[in-house]
């Protein structure tokens, strides 16, 4: 049983990825539809036209666009699929909280989604958890699906609210008012460490060094992903230098 179960998913082939949200995708039945494509980012590698995806078609009428890019195959590792669909992360996280996948937080007692915080109370974090020994925890789920020889990449362009959200994360931690902690969601197999991607963003990398250095924990956290669902295989090494 998958930590996240998909849909039945159905192949096909990329056509082109254009306005950010938008994939023009062939089916393996022949019919070109407009897929939601759930994924501000640049998709480095994985938006390139001819390679293989799998969508997930809803039966719900009020939405505009019935399809939706959830996996595709690498340019540069076609053996493999990337989870591409940025609503998913956090579901699959709430379900590894819930099931004490990450011994690395220690225990708790209450796991509360989406709960406002910061200096300014204006940022949401993804998760709150009641710490058993009464320190708060508040964990910030980011997903990765840019690699380059076998190394994880975050971000893979310009996010300023990503920068804010360390900011925010290091508040915290170096004010002592919480345990602070970045969760990098690898949403492929293929990669054996993590760096932040300071090729698409270095203000954000040096935020990030910046961070750790006041207290953010990070979990470069690494998944399985597979046309029935996605599972947990553990961390990966972080590299700074």
């Amino acid at each position: 049983m998958h930590l996240y179960e998909y849909p039945p998913l159905i192949p096909g082939i990329l056509i082109k990825r254009y306005k950010r949200f938008l994939a023009d995708v062939e089916l393996e039945t022949g019919e070109q539809v407009t897929a939601h494509c759930a994924n501000p980012g640049k998709m480095l590698g994985l938006s390139d036209p001819g390679i293989a995806v799998m969508v997930s078609r809803s039966d719900n009428p009020k939405r505009k666009l019935a399809y939706t890019l959830e996996i595709v195959r690498p340019q540069d590792n076609p053996r493999i699929w990337v989870g591409v669909n940025t609503n998913l992360p956090n579901r699959v996280i709430r379900v590894a909280l819930k099931y004490r996948k990450f011994p690395e937080l220690g225990d708790y007692t209450k796991i509360r989604p989406e709960v406002t915080y910061g200096q300014k109370l204006n940022s949401r974090v993804d998760f709150c958890l009641n710490g058993a020994d009464g320190r708060v925890i508040y964990l910030e789920v980011k997903n990765v699906t840019w690699a380059i020889n076998r190394m994880a990449l975050f971000p893979d362009a310009v996010t300023t609210r990503g920068q804010k959200h360390l900011q925010e994360l290091a508040a915290l931690a170096e004010n002592n008012q919480a345990r602070a902690v970045a969760l990098y969601f690898i949403n492929r197999t293929d990669c054996d460490s993590f760096a932040p991607g300071d090729a698409a963003d270095a203000k954000y990398g040096e935020l990030l060094r910046w961070a750790m250095n006041k207290g953010v924990e990070v979990l470069a956290c690494r998944f399985h992903v597979c046309p029935t669902g996605i599972d947990y295989l553990g961390l990966v090494p972080i590299q700074l230098d």
